[in-house]
């Protein structure tokens, strides 16, 4: 490979400082996931939603989780097994997973930019609210998906950059990543398949990514699709359901609608990113500032196929939107869907100005991203004293710890089966709970017939010999849900019913307590 294709060299560790920092990101990132850890694990034993969702998912080993692909749930199920359901466990899976997404990037721009450019690109995924703040809070599957993303750009932008030299090895890497992305969450396809066309469009990656041994990445992305796949054709409806919900797809004409929304979800995703780097180097994005120290040729010029590459990554993966707003009728945009395909919009910018690794300016952008990176761990360990401001509970105000407690004082002996009215509470009761099996039973939209899920429930754990316990928090039932609830529970009529009224935890003293309604069945007992 000759020396003009390298990535251009960083500067000297002397004229910058702090150049062990960009040069090995490892320490940096693992202190972050510890921290992060630490302050989940302080904060609150409550759950977010899709936290509860993993600890009720991980239940039982499956090829696929409702709206969901189930390789997340898999890897929960995993850290459960060493760690038992609890938050240690969520916080430590979620917080490695944005480490690797961090330390992937930063391998993807190192394909292209020296440790500065490379440091740079990785942080700034911190700097992308859809990741560095809601998935700090609650975000799962799209975590994974971002990693598999990050994961995809580094090796193909490897093994082109290596042009026909790649070996197997890389090829076979690339189908792991790319089977895995798609088992994280289905909109994997748009990252990858724009990318690929992108790619194969340019002459010199295209004989890179067609060199021997590029059918190892079909072969292995295949097989490990293939089972869930076959799991997908019988379950079509249970993981397209909730999706097109989301999407708020609609019949009649809502072009303006859906493109107002789509706008504001790309913005949403990269406008802070966007703000720290204008204040940061200013000018220095479309003019090469007289005072940058000299850099060699190479380091001013991108590579020469990287413009038309990201060009045409990003006008495919802008007619892929747009065909969902004009041609299915889309109208709804989350930021978290926009995350995976946006991710690697900061390296493109470094990779196609370079000469801002040598802008003295570059150190103002490293000091910007390092605070707010300090400022949203700050940020996530106060989340519970949120509701001292606004007079609100939030999630993590919920006092699960109370709530396990006054349970097993009226009767309740922590074996014996859950059933509540939302995901929310099932789950944070497992988590006290580790030795009784917990479902959900939520209203028709969600899971189906309540009365169908409650009865299911209860000779479940009849069958195995347990007692049972029908729970719900008052503000997350719906409308007649206790009488839904019990229409097919024998005897029902004569069970009593609890209430127990309890604070909600780190809450302004003056925030109405929490409500729940409770029936507790003990084992053996006849109605």
């Amino acid at each position: 490979m000759s020396s003009a294709s390298l990535p251009p060299a960083s500067p000297p560790a002397a004229r910058w400082g702090w150049h062990a920092l960009y040069a090995r990101p490892l320490p940096w990132l693992l202190g972050l996931v510890v921290a992060h850890v630490v302050v989940r694990i302080a904060i609150s034993p409550a759950l977010q939603w899709d936290e509860a969702e993993q600890v009720l998912w991980t239940q039982h080993l499956q090829w696929g989780y409702g709206a969901q692909p189930p390789l997340y749930t898999w890897l929960q199920w995993g850290v459960f097994q060493a760690l038992g359901p609890g938050i240690p466990a969520l916080a430590l899976l979620k917080h490695a997973l944005i480490a690797l997404t961090c330390t992937l990037m930063w391998l993807a721009g190192r394909e292209l930019l020296g440790p500065r450019g490379a440091w740079w690109s990785a942080v700034s995924l911190l700097l992308l609210p859809p990741l560095g703040w809601y998935a700090i809070s609650d975000y799962t599957h799209t975590v994974l998906v971002t990693t598999m993303t990050c994961g995809a750009w580094w090796l193909l932008l490897r093994i082109v950059r290596r042009g026909g030299s790649a070996c197997q090895r890389e090829f076979a890497a690339l189908g792991l990543v790319c089977g895995c992305g798609m088992l994280a969450k289905y909109n994997f396809a748009l990252v990858i398949g724009p990318l690929l066309v992108a790619l194969l469009a340019v002459p010199a990656p295209r004989r890179a990514l067609l060199a021997r041994g590029w059918w190892w990445t079909v072969a292995i992305g295949l097989l490990i699709t293939a089972p869930h796949g076959w799991w997908l054709l019988g379950h079509w409806h249970l993981a397209s359901a909730g999706t097109l919900r989301k999407m708020d797809i609609t019949p009649e004409i809502h072009f303006g609608l859906g493109l107002f929304n789509l706008l504001m979800a790309v913005l949403a995703t990269l406008a802070l990113w966007a703000l720290v780097a204008l204040a940061a180097f200013g000018s220095g994005w479309w003019r090469r500032p007289a005072a940058a120290r000299p850099a060699a040729p190479a380091d001013e010029r991108p590579l020469p196929w990287l413009r038309p590459v990201f060009g045409i990554y990003l006008g495919l993966v802008a007619l892929a939107l747009l065909a969902m707003v004009f041609g299915a009728g889309v109208t709804s945009f989350k930021d978290r869907w926009m995350l995976p395909l946006l991710a690697p919009v900061p390296l493109m910018a470094f990779a196609l100005r370079p000469g801002l690794q040598a802008d003295p300016r570059g150190n103002r952008f490293t000091a910007l991203a390092l605070a707010l990176v300090l400022a949203l761990l700050v940020a996530a360990g106060a989340q519970p004293f949120f509701t001292r401001v606004d007079h609100h509970w939030h999630a993590l105000n919920q006092p699960v710890a109370r709530l396990a407690q006054a349970l097993q004082g009226a009767g309740y002996d922590g074996r014996s089966r859950i059933i509540a009215a939302d995901v929310m509470l099932a789950g944070a009761l497992r988590t006290r709970f580790p030795g009784a099996s917990a479902q959900s039973c939520s209203d028709a939209k969600e899971v189906g017939d309540v009365a169908a899920c409650v009865a299911d429930g209860v000779k479940l754990a009849e069958d195995a010999g347990l007692g049972w316990l029908v729970i719900s928090r008052a503000d997350r039932v719906e409308p007649g849900w206790w009488e839904l609830a019990l229409a097919r529970v024998a005897g029902s009529a004569n069970l009593p019913r609890g209430r127990l009224y309890l604070p909600y935890y780190m809450a302004a003293p003056d925030l109405a307590p929490a409500r729940f309604d409770f029936v507790w069945h003990p084992p053996g007992r006849q109605p």
